[in-house]
């Protein structure tokens, strides 16, 4: 599906700026790097007690963490700006030196600088190193690896973009800080045209959209992290799970439902207790027994395979499920729909022997590749997440030979099928390899939507067994899928791809029936009846308010048609039907009004 134009915007500048390399070793990288240097110098001039965290360069620009003796505000940013452009000016160079560790922790004490001691005596215990590097420019000395500009008048283009609250090395016990973010280029055009599109994203933002469009909504009553779905959010939750329920029976699944609690011996037997419980809510315990929210589906899909004897001739077997699950994130990772601690999730485990394996693996792939082409996503990537031989026994079960055979196999698949795929190393799941399916969105966003996992482990852990051709017993291998991944994630990243507005299936209402005057009231309804008995989703704006106001508040709500009644709509039986993404208006009867939305096309006929 086309993005529609109205909603799209320069792709060229936007495919120039999010491809930009940010390697440690590129132009632009240290361009950020130099920038951040002189953020924390101009800090330092401004407010001299505070102190530094630390400030790396980003794929956006670049951001530094503080310690403020007194808070500051967005206010204080230009005031800021204004000093790094001063020291900008200046010409300064940036120059290398290293430092024992000895004498390093000496100048964090002397400066007052205790996050750059945790920092140093941290390489000192995990790198074993006996040195570190320092860059000087000015006045200011900041411990740094480098490497940065010749000059600061190599930092043409800046700008100081917002401020958030960062809890020290992302943990939550550590005290929080004041993280400054900021973005630099090479040059004044490419920052301009960053802004431009830092001001389409704000557009975007599936938080924003949300609360317009009534699609969810938080609570502190109800806790951080947890959504709670309104009515159209609802809708196209439902639309979402139809999809997924009518290409899953095209695909041979049987779906199945699995209690959202589980005791503490299953999530021992399948490993996520060991590996996993920093991310699972704490235990409950009830009768003398412990039990743990579910954070995942896959234990219980194992347990209604070994619900009865298996056969080769059962295999594959396929189990569907959206399943909700909990995740314990912690706070400061929290963002809307895109990291949540409650999962809505398109799961499935796919039960097969070694044979099936290539075809079902692939299987799993033309289903993502159907997905991609129904919600109109035309940039994506598979990424392969391989383990690390050093990690067997710690973040990775610990079956050398296992890990090879499976890594071998998805990667001989994904060459087979010609699909586009980047290996990373040490990111698979701690029970095999997998792949997180990246997409990116019509501005150029990139996200991690949809994973297809192999598990030889699990399956081991839980004796699932099948009787073979043969009569002997063998252990199936599992792949998890998830093409849709969760509600949440789904519908973020398509409030933003669509910017809001759905394309006509997908739309939680999709037609707004718009009277001019109380006198078409009751043609109005009549066209509500109809259209409500074909199936569609619309709304009746029957209040005392002008057409124009009418037509603007349908528009902000994204409905796909309105359809405006005046004395003439009435007296003629017919409908003047206005389209959101054109602009366009045209004149139909109802009868042939009702085949024109039947006819518009909808994966889910």
């Amino acid at each position: 599906m086309e993005i529609p134009q109205k909603i799209a915007y320069n792709r060229s500048m936007v495919k120039k700026i999010r491809d930009q390399k940010t390697d440690k070793k590129s132009g632009l990288a240290k361009i950020r790097h130099s920038a951040s240097h002189l953020l924390a110098e101009a800090v330092l001039n401004l407010y001299p007690k505070t102190k530094l965290g630390f400030g790396p360069a980003t794929e956006d620009g670049f951001y530094y963490d503080f310690e403020f003796v007194k808070p500051i505000t967005d206010t204080d940013l230009p005031r800021i700006e204004k000093e790094m452009q001063k020291l900008i000016n200046q010409g300064l160079t940036f120059k290398k030196s290293n430092e024992s560790v000895g004498d390093a922790i000496k100048w964090t004490k002397k400066n007052d600088q205790p996050y750059k001691e945790i920092l140093i005596q941290d390489l000192k215990t995990e790198k074993k190193i006996k040195q570190v590097s320092f860059y000087t420019s000015g006045n200011f000395t900041d411990l740094c690896e480098g490497p940065h500009v010749k000059s600061s008048k190599e930092i043409c283009a800046f700008k100081l973009l917002s401020l958030a609250g960062a809890y020290w090395r992302g943990d939550e016990r550590n005290p929080q800080l004041t993280r400054i973010y900021g973005t630099a280029f090479a040059t004044k055009a490419e920052l301009d045209e960053y802004l431009l599109m830092l001001e389409e994203d704000k557009k975007r933002d599936h938080r924003k959209l949300g609360k317009e469009l009534g699609i969810f909504t938080f609570d502190d009553d109800i806790g951080p992290g947890l959504p709670l779905w309104l009515p159209n959010g609802t809708v196209i939750i439902e639309l979402l799970e139809q999809l997924a329920k009518k290409l899953e029976a095209e695909g041979g699944y049987k779906r199945v439902k699995t209690p959202s609690i589980a005791k503490e011996s299953l999530y021992l037997k399948s490993g996520h207790l060991p590996y996993y419980e920093d991310a699972m809510f704490p235990k409950m315990e009830l009768e003398g027994t412990r039990y743990y929210l579910k954070a995942m589906n896959c234990p219980h899909h194992h347990k209604i395979f070994d619900s009865e004897p298996r056969s080769y001739r059962d295999l594959p077997l396929r189990l569907a499920e959206f399943g909700t699950c909990y995740r314990y994130e912690k706070s400061g990772e929290l963002f809307g729909l895109m990291r949540s601690r409650m999962l809505s999730m398109n799961d499935a485990h796919i039960y097969c022997t070694k044979e099936q394996f290539e075809v079902e693996f692939q299987a799993v792939n033309e289903m993502y590749l159907k997905y991609f082409k129904l919600l109109g996503i035309d940039k994506y990537v598979m990424r392969f997440s391989t383990h690390d031989p050093k990690k067997l026994g710690g973040k990775y079960v610990d079956e050398p030979k296992l890990w090879k055979v499976t890594e071998d196999m998805v990667r001989q698949a994904l060459r087979k099928a010609k699909i586009p795929y980047v290996e990373v190393a040490d990111e698979a799941a701690f029970y095999g390899p997998k792949i997180d399916v990246q997409v990116w969105s019509a501005i150029g966003r990139e996200f991690s939507l949809a994973t297809n996992q192999v598990d030889f482990s699990m399956p081991k852990r839980f004796n699932l067994a099948y009787v073979n051709a043969k009569g002997e017993t063998e252990t199936p291998i599992c792949i998890h899928r998830s093409p849709l991944g969760t509600h949440e994630r789904t519908i973020g990243f398509l409030l933003e791809h669509y910017a809001g507005i759905f394309p006509f299936w997908l739309a939680p209402v999709q037609i707004a029936i718009l009277p001019i005057t109380e006198k078409q009231h009751s043609y109005a309804k009549k066209i509500l009846a109809e259209l409500q008995n074909n199936g569609f989703r619309v709304s009746l704006d029957d209040r005392n308010e002008s057409l124009g106001r009418k037509i603007r508040d349908a528009e902000l709500q994204k409905v796909s048609y309105m359809l405006v009644i005046g004395e003439k709509e009435a007296t003629a039986k017919t409908l003047s039907i206005r389209e959101l993404v054109s602009n366009k208006q045209f004149s139909k009867s109802l009868p042939q009004a009702i085949k024109f939305f039947l006819d518009l096309p909808s994966p889910l006929r």
